[in-house]
């Protein structure tokens, strides 16, 4: 399901080691990793030649540490837009999994700020993972997925439940954030819990996995209450389930508007203490 990872980025922040996490997965341990670093275009030709060596010397200490197989990792180093390369790259390997630092910027900011991350997410329809710097990660031993009725969560099941086969360490916690429910009837039971139609739904196939899991169900605005379940359990992965926000004939333009919306993916983005993988499938 992940066998080719894309980790782009400057070499900053804690996506390399969030990865050197995610690499120690039983589950991913046969993956291979491309590392991207892109020198944007304005660069002047005098600076170029430092840059490059800058790039190298990056991309150099990635590699030693991650300390995969030679055959298992290897190295672009390309000038040009960076979202506009990473998206690129990631479709000329077929990666099933890129993987970003972020500095958690709000929508507008982003957009004004010229965020890389952002626009990737806007603009790719494959599983993302964003580590924003200031955050500390963590060995993966409490994962969560926010489950709802969509395609893109019943993927995320899927997703969350490769990642932790055979890896008896960690725990994944099932949560069910239910706006219509009345915040007074909680907490609810563990069979209230378990017999929540969306989490009843799920419950069978994580048994059949053989994985440890809990059932959460909260009430309230969904990217507040995912925020606020990461920080009280002290999650080390949040993999939520992200629709397809823009039509297949758009991608290549800047949608502000979108990029502007209020949506739940936008919100745990900027807001959550733990790293996110924002998982969509491609649109048929």
């Amino acid at each position: 399901m992940i066998q080719k990872i894309l980790l782009a980025g400057s070499g900053t922040g804690n996506s390399v080691e969030m990865l050197k996490n995610l690499l120690a997965l039983p589950a991913l341990q046969g993956s291979s990793v491309t590392v991207l670093h892109v020198i944007p275009q304005k660069t002047s030709d005098r600076e170029m030649g430092a840059k490059s060596e800058e790039g190298e010397k990056i991309m150099t200490e990635t590699v030693q540490t991650l300390n995969l197989r030679e055959d298992k990792i290897s190295t672009k180093l390309l000038q040009g837009d960076p979202k506009t390369e990473v998206c690129k790259v990631a479709d000329e390997i077929n990666a099933d999994l890129i993987v970003m630092g972020s500095r958690g910027l709000n929508r507008l900011r982003a957009i004004l700020q010229n965020s890389v991350s952002q626009y990737v997410f806007q603009l790719t329809n494959r599983p993302m993972l964003l580590v924003k710097d200031d955050i500390y990660v963590k060995k993966l031993r409490r994962v969560a997925i926010a489950l709802d009725k969509t395609d893109a969560a019943k993927y995320c099941l899927d997703l969350a439940l490769y990642l932790l086969r055979d890896y008896s360490d960690a725990e994944l916690i099932l949560v069910r954030v239910n706006p219509d429910l009345d915040p007074k009837l909680l907490p609810l039971s563990k069979e209230e819990t378990e017999n929540n139609p969306t989490i009843a739904e799920a419950l069978p196939k994580v048994k059949r996995s053989g994985v440890n899991y809990r059932c959460v169900v909260t009430a309230g605005r969904p990217g507040e209450e995912l925020c606020k379940v990461a920080e009280e359990y002290n999650i080390d992965l949040l993999i939520l389930g992200s629709p397809d926000r823009r039509p297949s004939i758009a991608k290549s333009l800047p949608d502000l508007d979108r990029l502007l919306g209020t949506s739940l993916s936008d919100y745990v983005r900027v807001n959550a203490t733990c790293p996110i993988l924002l998982a969509r499938q491609e649109s048929a």
